[in-house]
């Protein structure tokens, strides 16, 4: 027997087997692929041997079918990190935009609101000035202690109405027409308080609540300490600090104790610093409490009042101090 070294024709091959007919071998839902035809590999030259001395037999790409290939013609799909997964979210660009705008409207809400302050402070100290600088306006209010007691009766009325109507009025504003009414009646009752003190405790006291009010409103905008939750302490802090104004009251009416007013002042100095950084953070809005966008008249009817209420307890000590 003689043996061929070279390997057989692919035709030779196909069409008769060197060892017979074997059986059929079973198809399992598919009908076997065709073979594919002949084509040139790259840097083969069409006619020139292959390896064994043939040409090249290696399929193109893109012509392989069958079971795990996709059809001749289409282009290969290569898998990525991002497959399947859509350009944007829609719930997320909803929620930015959101939290977008509620920024925005809290920024907003807090320059009206220091807008207004601003103009109350204003009329404030210009009446303060009038009161404390023009010598017979001051002799006529310190004779007539009824101007006093009307400012406080003024004030006191239109406070509980603000409170109470805190939701600003469409059509007319109401509520800016009684913050102007309040701020008039708060800014006579400071001028004549004032009145009673010496010109340079006055330009103390302003400089010293100044200071305060910046050094507060900068450290609650920077701080993560919440004042919002200590609601309950503040109003012990406020209910023990009236209980000993009314014993300071009875007692110097005696003149018991010369140096208790000096402690109820500074108490209430610290009392509503308290209360001015509680109100403060109500309006950044990113604490446990706030108060809505659309009360920009409470918010600065509740900063205006503690920042004068210090100013007049800061009055009373420096009002001591210089005497």
């Amino acid at each position: 027997m003689t043996k061929v070294d070279a390997p057989p024709a692919y035709e030779e091959a196909l069409h008769s087997p060197k060892y017979g007919n074997f059986p059929e071998q079973p198809q399992y839902g598919f009908a076997a692929p065709p073979p594919p035809a002949y084509s040139p590999s790259p840097g083969v030259c069409p006619g020139q041997p292959g390896r064994w001395g043939q040409a090249s037999a290696y399929p193109q790409a893109g012509m392989r079918e069958g079971p795990g290939f996709p059809p001749s013609g289409m282009p290969t799909i290569i898998p990525t990190l991002s497959g399947g997964v859509p350009p944007s979210n829609p719930d997320m660009d909803d929620f930015l935009s959101s939290q977008w705008e509620h920024t925005s409207v809290r920024h907003a809400f807090i320059r009206k609101v220091y807008l207004i302050l601003a103009a109350q402070l204003s009329v404030t100290i210009s009446i303060v000035a009038v009161f404390t600088f023009v010598e017979p306006v001051r002799v006529f209010v310190i004779r007539n202690p009824a101007i006093y007691w009307t400012s406080f009766a003024v004030y006191f009325v239109v406070y509980c109405v603000l409170v109470c109507c805190k939701e600003p009025r469409r059509r007319f504003p109401w509520n800016l027409l009684l913050l102007s009414i309040f701020t008039l009646a708060m800014s006579f009752l400071t001028g004549t308080i004032a009145s009673y003190y010496d010109t340079k405790a006055v330009f103390i006291a302003i400089g010293i609540t100044a200071v305060v009010c910046v050094a507060v409103t900068i450290f609650c905008f920077q701080t993560k300490v919440d004042f919002t939750s200590c609601g309950g302490l503040l109003c012990i802090l406020a209910v023990l600090l009236m209980i000993i104004g009314m014993v300071t009251t009875i007692v110097l009416c005696f003149q018991y104790v010369p140096w208790l007013h000096m402690l109820y002042a500074a108490l209430g100095a610290i009392v509503y610093t308290l209360f001015l950084a509680y109100n403060t953070q109500l309006l950044i809005g990113n604490r446990e409490l706030a108060i809505s966008p659309e009360e920009y008249v409470y918010g600065a009817l509740s900063l205006y009042i503690d920042i004068v209420q210090m100013f007049l307890f800061i009055l009373q000590i420096c009002g001591a101090a210089t005497d």
